[in-house]
């Protein structure tokens, strides 16, 4: 079982993307139940011999199933913006870290401590530990502490890249002479990755990205040994 479950993506680690799943499944009942009507209302049409020769217009029936429909988009819509601009806000953020897309590889920016710099480049098959993970592991992991407000400012240096982290809810374009920002609120301690969702040229399936989620006092440690 659990090699299976090691198959699939991350489990949610931060409130926006938990709102995401829950607007998923919100979503995928209303069509799951959408679609079970409309199979049985066309299998009873084709399975049973009835007609109606008079039937010219049902005016009743029309009205029903043009406002039914725009009501179900309403309860779809609502959820949906109020995620979208819960996606764009950013509150108080307490550190502020800069990601810089490069053919094909990601360079950080901890500017509020010490001008910290480096490139994040993936792990060769050959320098890989028993504990890595191949194609998905960097050399330098990006340090975050949890339960904290984290803005991203995402940018690029020569083509258009995209930061991108699932259990975190967070894609960002990386844009050649333009500032993205994010925000990321980490809940518990531990590893999360993900790639470049951009088709950025030859080798953009192997620029991934690795945020190791610290404890605040283990991030103040990191960054006294940087």
């Amino acid at each position: 079982m659990a090699t299976w479950s090691n198959l699939g993506t991350q489990d949610a680690n931060s409130p926006l993307m938990e709102q995401l799943i829950f607007f998923h499944d919100h979503t995928l009942m209303i069509l799951t139940m959408i679609t079970v009507l409309v199979g049985y209302m066309m299998g009873t049409v084709l399975m049973n011999k009835l007609t109606n020769r008079y039937l010219l217009e049902g005016q009743t029936i029309e009205l029903i199933w043009t406002i039914l429909p725009a009501i179900i988009l309403v309860f779809i819509a609502l959820p949906s913006l109020r995620i979208l601009y819960l996606m764009d806000e950013i509150n108080n953020p307490v550190l502020t870290i800069k990601s810089i897309g490069h053919q094909w590889y990601w360079s950080y920016e901890y500017s509020d401590f010490s001008n910290i710099e480096f490139d994040s480049y993936m792990k060769p098959s050959n320098d890989l530990e028993m504990s890595d993970f191949r194609l998905l592991d960097v050399d330098n992991r990006v340090i975050l502490p949890m339960n904290s407000q984290i803005r991203i400012l995402v940018t690029a240096a020569d083509v258009i890249h995209s930061w991108t982290i699932p259990s975190l809810g967070i894609k960002i374009d990386a844009t050649p002479g333009r500032l993205n920002q994010g925000s990321i609120l980490i809940n518990r301690p531990g590893l999360l990755f993900g790639q470049c969702s951009e088709i950025c040229g030859a080798n953009h399936s192997f620029m991934p990205i690795v945020v190791e989620s610290v404890s605040a006092n283990q991030f103040i440690n990191w960054l006294k040994n940087n």
